[in-house]
C-alpha cells in the first residue's frame, strides 16, 4: 500500500542522515499517517481514510469532512476521496 495521504497528497521525502563525523547517508521521512473513520454530516455515513496526522488536525479545523472536501483541489485527492467528495457535493445541491 502506497505511503500517500489521502485527502493532502502528502507522502515521503528524502533526505540525509548525518552523523557526528558529517558523513552524509540517504533516507526518507515518512509521513504520519493513521487510519480513521469520518463521519459525512450531508449523507450520515462514515467513510474510512489513512491520512496524515496534519490532515487529521485540518478537517477538524475547517469543521468536519464536508467543509474539508468544500474546499480541497481534486489534484490532490485520492480517488475514493474523490468519489466521496463528488457524493457529498450532490447531496448539499439536491438539499
Amino acid at each position: 500500500m502506497a505511503r500517500r495521504c489521502e485527502l493532502t497528497g502528502k507522502g515521503p521525502m528524502s533526505g540525509n542522515n548525518v552523523s557526528h563525523a558529517k558523513n552524509r547517508t540517504r533516507r526518507r521521512f515518512l509521513p504520519n499517517l493513521q487510519d480513521v473513520t469520518l463521519m459525512s454530516e450531508s449523507l450520515g455515513r462514515s467513510f474510512k481514510f489513512k491520512i496524515s496526522n496534519a490532515a487529521l488536525r485540518t478537517v477538524d479545523h475547517r469543521g468536519g469532512l464536508d467543509a474539508f472536501f468544500a474546499k480541497s483541489k481534486d489534484a490532490e485527492l485520492s480517488a475514493d476521496a474523490l468519489k466521496v467528495k463528488k457524493e457529498i457535493a450532490k447531496a448539499t445541491a439536491a438539499a
